[in-house]
């Protein structure tokens, strides 16, 4: 899912999202209610007429701004107190409050109010922030109204195995439609993410969607699908996008270097995206140095198009039965760009 934080996916139509194979994207409960507002959202017609996107739209339940955005919030057994990082004024989210927002946002799949603690943290840590997650997703599935969103629960629990497959279990009993992963890709090694999956993903419920939230690098992606997960929001194919980072079949490209400035070849042989069948990459560093806003529009679109196609790849692999193969060879790359440097 491409991400939308306030409503739009960074410099992108929702036409040419649609091109290159966009299929829902993403937008955050935390910035729309804070601008423009969730009134003003739902008085609009609602996020899909608001921006444009007929396609489906998940949003996020706000609880990961308790993390990001820790030095401006308070969090106690009842839900967090903010300063909004835009103008200082207080807010309050808690459960009912951010199933409210997202109703009147009215996105087709909302998530439930969660606690995503900071890596490294203690059992006791982990497991307090598990226990309000628990609560928080109950109230949540409580205070929801609309029948046409799927609200999905937060699997967290840190690097703790143990501590995910109980607050898994519990969520479990609740019966939600989807269960996601949280808590992850916020500074623990990638390994150690893969690890963590490996020893819980397979414990979700094959038979609803499993959602893998904000990850990430396309080798962390082929892991999590070989340990089970569906579903996959990041910003890095838009933010790495608009600075000059271009994703490849070669690997990434940092279009600002000098070795740049001649080459007529696109920035992926392989892809067929608006981008790559138009401009060098010699023009596109043109555009970064030239601070041109087509160069990070372009870029934007070209690494979208390459995480949907890394995306029909696995999808194939699996109907062919190959995953372990493409495991293996996007785990050879790994290692040989790790060498590289």
């Amino acid at each position: 899912m491409p991400v939308g934080t306030r409503g739009s996916v960074k410099g992108l139509t929702p036409e040419q999202l649609d091109g290159v194979g966009s299929e829902i994207i993403l937008a955050n409960t935390y910035h729309l209610a804070l601008r423009p507002g969730a009134e003003i959202v739902r008085d609009l017609g609602g996020l899909h007429e608001f921006n444009g996107w007929k396609g489906p739209i998940l949003t996020d339940s706000g609880g990961f701004q308790v993390f990001s955005l820790a030095t401006l919030n308070a969090v106690d057994d009842d839900g967090v107190s903010f300063q909004s990082h835009i103008d200082g004024a207080k807010m309050r989210l808690d459960p009912a409050a951010s199933i409210d927002i997202q109703q009147k946002l009215g996105a087709d799949i909302i998530m439930a109010f969660d606690e995503c603690p900071a890596l490294p943290a203690d059992k006791a840590k982990l497991e307090r922030a598990v226990d309000r997650t628990i609560r928080w997703a109950r109230q949540c599935r409580d205070a929801k109204t609309r029948d046409d969103q799927a609200l999905f629960a937060i699997v967290q629990g840190g690097l703790d195995v143990d501590i995910r497959l109980q607050c898994l279990d519990a969520l479990v009993e609740l019966d939600f439609p989807g269960y996601a992963v949280g808590g992850l890709s916020v500074g623990e090694d990638p390994l150690e993410m893969a690890e963590c999956l490996r020893a819980i993903a397979h414990r979700m419920p094959t038979d609803k969607p499993r959602y893998l939230m904000g990850v990430g690098r396309p080798i962390d992606i082929v892991r999590a699908v070989a340990a089970g997960i569906d579903m996959f929001d990041c910003v890095m194919p838009t933010r790495n996008g608009r600075n000059s980072f271009a994703f490849t079949e070669a690997g990434v490209l940092r279009l600002r270097n000098a070795k740049f400035k001649l080459d007529t070849s696109p920035l992926d042989p392989e892809c067929d995206c608006y981008c790559c069948r138009t401009f060098s990459r010699g023009y596109l560093r043109h555009l970064f140095l030239a601070d041109e806003m087509l160069g990070p529009i372009m870029v934007s679109l070209h690494n979208i198009s390459h995480y949907h196609r890394l995306i029909r790849r696995i999808r194939d692999a699996i109907a062919s039965d190959s995953l372990a193969a493409l495991l293996a060879e996007m785990e050879s790359r790994e290692i040989a760009a790790a060498q590289t440097g």
